[in-house]
């Protein structure tokens, strides 16, 4: 295998993480999870036993919103992924083009704490949507 990547064109790597990117919006885009029959069973393993909502309960939903422009609409859905995408995006593109074409692209330094931040707060959503009396209960999708 390494001797595989060692021969392998500095842009494949990158190549085949946007083709990865590319076939999850294309799902989000072919499937448009926005209109589900009212008695489908819920496809998440956790909201299907528990009857709970996962923490990325929403997320596809709410890419299919993002991808239409609908950002308030996305953001009801999943507000930290709508959140988080830019910086996600920005990484990928500094990553990627570093990869591929030697871009020298500012570095977006996130220290342990932001992330440990971001990650709490994740959390904190997780819990929060889940529970049964208002203001939380705007919190469902």
């Amino acid at each position: 295998m390494l001797r595989l990547y060692e021969r392998s064109p500095r842009w494949a790597v990158p190549l085949a993480a946007l083709g990865c990117v590319a076939v999850g919006m294309a799902y989000a885009l072919v499937s448009n999870p926005t209109h589900a029959d009212p008695d489908a069973a819920p496809s998440c393993l956790l909201k299907l036993t528990t009857g709970l909502d996962c923490p990325g309960c929403g997320g596809t939903r709410a890419l299919w919103y993002v991808l239409h422009g609908d950002l308030p609409a996305a953001a009801r859905h999943h507000f930290l992924f709508v959140f988080a995408l830019p910086f996600l995006a920005y990484l990928f593109v500094a990553w990627a083009g570093s990869q591929a074409f030697g871009w020298r692209l500012p570095e977006l330094r996130i220290s342990s704490k932001v992330i440990g931040a971001f990650l709490g707060a994740w959390l904190a959503f997780s819990v929060l949507r889940n529970l049964p009396w208002a203001p939380f209960t705007s919190l469902y999708v």
